[in-house]
């Protein structure tokens, strides 16, 4: 079945500051700082930068009194910088605590993230994880409850180790660690509508960081249930690791219409741009076509045809065009987000390939007559060459989007 027909799994819509998730809204781009909270300045910086970037909540760590103490003036800094993305408290074992003791905290935060298991123990569990679900209803706050297969509830998990192993038929110990996660969400999930928290601020996750058990526990998650699903692979690792990890997990379930909103979870290199996880699940979206964000550029892998390196660097150059470009093109020209370029090594799928983008150039490989044809709406409009050729694809590239998305041509088409 097509993606783009695929009935997606029906599940209660959660306003998170003015984002919607879930209940039919498109799936929601996320992502999280790894900044120290308690500093101001740089954590607003990062923020921003991944808002800028596209990434539509922003989670930051509330870890303790110094980091509560700062989410205010966080907010206040963000509204500075002309940035109003809704921020998610991420909260730990004294969760009830910081938001008690700082309501200002609690009252600036869109959401609050509590772990089932870790919100309290033993005795402690349940009025502590009481005292975080009745300040969300205090203020009108959504709560994602997120398990973590790392933070696993180890009393329930024991309870029903224990009653596979009385079983006739015992599971394998990989399914009863699946059963406990999707048990500990929807547990958790039941209490906290029990206390009053209405249904529709209730989004649940349950994260693993290997690709078959993340896939079996949304599965069964989404059977069992009706609550908006945040999708992540936890700890999905660095580079090319990470970003095949997650989008191979997160692939199968966005295909099987489950999932309302996501996160890649990257491990950054050492001062590494936090944005690329960003960037990563807007380009999963599109791909698989569930969202548009960005001009999609399609370019040649090269063989032995391209030995010049002519064509890759003028796609990278025109992929970072877009992207630096896309702030400004989102405001003035609407729909930009559609548009196709095409960048290609060499004469044999060269044409083909750049007809059937909205402008596309086809460069000369190697032992080719050094001419690079391109192509606007399926027609050959241009014939480039020499020094210039870069800067001339560029401006053409800049020429059309102004042509078909600017404010003449919807003044025309009205």
């Amino acid at each position: 079945m097509s993606i783009s027909t695929q009935q997606r799994r029906k599940s209660v819509r959660v306003e998170v500051g003015a984002v919607a998730v879930g209940g039919g809204a498109p799936i929601v781009v996320q992502s999280m700082t790894n900044t120290d909270t308690a500093d101001v300045e740089s954590t607003a910086r990062q923020v921003a930068a991944l808002a800028r970037a596209g990434s539509e909540l922003v989670r930051i760590t509330v870890d303790r009194d110094e980091a509560a103490a700062a989410v205010p003036h966080i907010k206040q800094r963000l509204d500075r910088l002309g940035v109003d993305v809704p921020l998610v408290g991420d909260f730990h074992y004294i969760g009830h605590k910081l938001l008690a003791e700082h309501p200002a905290c609690a009252e600036a935060l869109d959401k609050y993230r509590i772990n089932p298991g870790n919100v309290g123990f033993k005795n402690k569990r349940d009025p502590q994880f009481t005292q975080i679900v009745e300040m969300a209803i205090k203020y009108g706050k959504p709560v994602r409850i997120g398990v973590n297969w790392g933070s696993l509830d180890q009393e329930l998990l024991t309870k029903l180790m224990d009653e596979n192993a009385r079983s006739e038929k015992p599971l394998d110990a990989r399914e009863v660690m699946h059963e406990a996660m999707v048990q500990s969400a929807l547990t958790s999930a039941a209490r906290a509508e029990e206390i009053g928290l209405p249904r529709n601020r209730i989004i649940l996750s349950a994260k693993v960081s290997a690709v078959q058990d993340l896939i079996a526990v949304y599965s069964e998650l989404a059977r069992r249930s009706d609550y908006a699903l945040h999708l992540g692979l936890t700890e999905a690792g660095m580079g090319s690791k990470g970003i095949v990890a997650s989008s191979a997990a997160l692939g199968v379930l966005l295909q099987q219409g489950i999932g309302d909103t996501i996160r890649i979870s990257l491990t950054p290199e050492p001062n590494g741009d936090r944005t690329l996880e960003v960037q990563v699940a807007q380009e999963l979206l599109q791909t698989m076509g569930l969202r548009t964000f960005v001009p999609l550029v399609a370019a040649c892998p090269g063989c032995g045809r391209t030995t010049s390196t002519t064509f890759q660097e003028l796609a990278a150059d025109i992929q970072n065009f877009i992207r630096t470009s896309m702030p400004e093109w989102k405001t003035r020209y609407p729909g930009v987000e559609t548009l196709n370029v095409a960048v290609m090594g060499c004469i044999v799928n060269g044409p083909g390939e750049s007809k059937h983008a909205d402008i596309g150039i086809s460069l000369p490989g190697t032992g080719e007559q050094p001419t690079a044809p391109v192509f606007i709406d399926g027609k050959k409009a241009a014939t480039l060459r020499g020094p210039t050729l870069t800067t001339d694809f560029k401006q053409m590239v800049a020429d059309y989007i102004e042509r078909r998305f600017g404010a003449g041509s919807r003044a025309a088409a009205e």
